[in-house]
């Protein structure tokens, strides 16, 4: 899936869920927790996004790039994400709890749908369909 495409989705899904979040809860919190619970979600696209064109740039490298890319992205990630977290809640003075729980939520939604789009890119299927192949 190209990077367009997979930012569509992203962004699609995010806009979607964000809007039924905001019907069923947000839209009763205070600022603060509207702004931490954007800003977790926003920090979860960006995550994803970058994690996508890291597979997207090394899937045509050797494995150790290829291996090198993902996992010290990961590591780079994961370092930049704390550290966003972290000036969020001591700097923007955003609540922890709606931060974290957005985050979160996101992340892992986005992380099973990574690692099924890059299991079906990696399985020899070229278009990800679960037929039978002869």
């Amino acid at each position: 899936m190209s990077l367009i495409r997979y930012s569509i989705l992203v962004l699609g899904i995010t806009a979607a869920t964000f809007a039924a979040a905001w019907g069923v809860a947000l839209r009763r919190a205070d600022v603060a927790t509207r702004w931490a619970a954007a800003f977790g979600a926003a920090l979860a696209v960006a995550n994803t996004l970058t994690a996508h064109a890291l597979v997207l740039w090394s899937s045509r490298r050797s494995t150790n790039v290829f291996l090198g890319a993902v996992l010290g992205g990961m590591v780079g990630r994961m370092a930049l994400m704390l550290a966003a977290v972290v000036a969020a809640v001591l700097w923007l003075d955003l609540p922890k709890v709606p931060v974290a729980v957005s985050l979160l939520s996101y992340f892992v939604f986005f992380l099973a749908m990574e690692l099924t789009i890059l299991h079906r890119r990696t399985s020899g299927n070229p278009h990800g369909t679960t037929e039978a192949r002869p």
